[in-house]
């Protein structure tokens, strides 16, 4: 069930509300939007009658949701959800008119390869960084990552550029270390269905960047959203990485579809991963333009200085002048549909001062 209230809500009727709702058992979620507060009500809402809550000073109406997903539905946030990720330098905000582009190796390898590649991707405009610092593999024997010490490299490139970082986290124990050098918590595909983790991020206030599983329908994936959610955590980006089916001319097949299928659903902000969505570098650049044309808020891209030496993922990696086009192209797709990209501090800086 959701209750929307008025515009011009008094805190007291809010919390008048909320009171109702636990003095029957139920947990209560606010959420202060733009131009109205609504409250998530999670439960047997069946002992809830609609026009005893309508009746309460400040309720505009009372929706009752027949989804599973109660938080992630799109009722819950008018509006559709902003995402704020801080950064030394400032803040992005997911969900807005600006799309933002994450971009960085697969794999953090060494400090001289994460820096330049970091570098690379501030002067041609990312707006963040992204790297794995943990890395779940298939194999037992490809590498694993670098772990902490990857972490503190992230956390110098981020030093270094400006631009926050996006890293993935593998289990409940690694929330609080990941949490202390990353801007942004990524669940990886294989981990969607990792119930512990996704409670385990919902209690952390960092945002959280949620693949959809390999396998998973947009209910199972919204579902996931929902857990997160309701442990406390608003601050949920989906993310589109391509699907497991017969097709073997890609990686992944990339379900574009999703985007505008989730952004009807619900009010959480979409990403496209398609370098892992393709598998492939050349069509990477297409799948880019097709995403931000369909309504992603994002795109989550893997960025080599050189993807021949990559320890992971070479063959889906771009590199620093295709990534450049990428955001070129892309940019104009953005203006043609009323949005635009949001820029790393430094690109702008430069074009101040080309400007001048």
């Amino acid at each position: 069930m959701i209750v929307v209230m008025y515009p011009d809500v008094k805190p007291n009727q809010v919390e008048a509300v909320v009171n109702m709702v636990k003095e029957l058992g139920l947990d209560a979620h606010v959420s202060q939007g733009q131009r109205c507060t609504v409250i998530g009500v999670v439960g047997d809402t069946a002992r809830l009658d609609p026009e005893d809550v309508h009746h309460l000073p400040g309720v505009e109406r009372v929706v009752r949701v027949t989804k599973p997903y109660r938080l992630a539905h799109r009722e819950a946030q008018v509006g559709g959800s902003r995402i704020h990720i801080r950064s030394a330098l400032g803040s992005l905000t997911v969900g807005g008119k600006e799309i933002v582009v994450a971009a960085g190796p697969c794999s953090v390898e060494d400090e001289r390869s994460l820096l330049e590649t970091a570098r690379a991707v501030s002067e041609s405009g990312g707006a963040m960084l992204r790297g794995g610092a943990f890395k779940p593999r298939t194999s037992p024997y490809s590498f694993q990552g670098l772990g902490k010490e990857g972490l503190l490299l992230l956390a110098k490139a981020r030093e270094d550029t400006g631009l926050p970082v996006v890293t993935e986290v593998m289990a409940p124990e690694q929330v609080p270390l990941v949490a202390r050098y990353a801007d942004v918590l990524q669940i990886g595909t294989r981990n969607m269905y990792n119930y512990p983790l996704l409670k385990a991020v919902g209690q952390c206030r960092k945002p959280v960047l949620l693949k959809r599983g390999m396998m998973a329908t947009i209910e199972e994936w919204l579902l996931a959203a929902e857990y997160i959610l309701a442990a406390g955590n608003p601050n949920v980006i989906l993310c589109e990485r391509g699907i497991r089916t017969f097709e073997v001319a890609t990686r992944n097949t990339l379900d574009l579809s999703a985007v505008p299928v989730v952004k009807a659903l619900s009010h959480l902000p979409v990403w496209v991963d398609p370098s892992h969505g393709t598998g492939r570098a050349d069509v990477v650049l297409p799948m880019a333009r097709a995403a931000v044309a369909a309504g992603a808020d994002g795109l989550l891209l893997e960025v080599h200085h050189s993807p021949a030496e990559a320890r992971s993922d070479g063959a889906q990696s771009l590199d620093p002048a295709a990534f450049g086009q990428l955001l070129e192209e892309c940019e104009q797709v953005a203006r043609a549909v009323g949005r635009t990209l949001a820029r790393s501090p430094q690109s702008l800086v430069e074009q101040v001062v080309a400007g001048s």
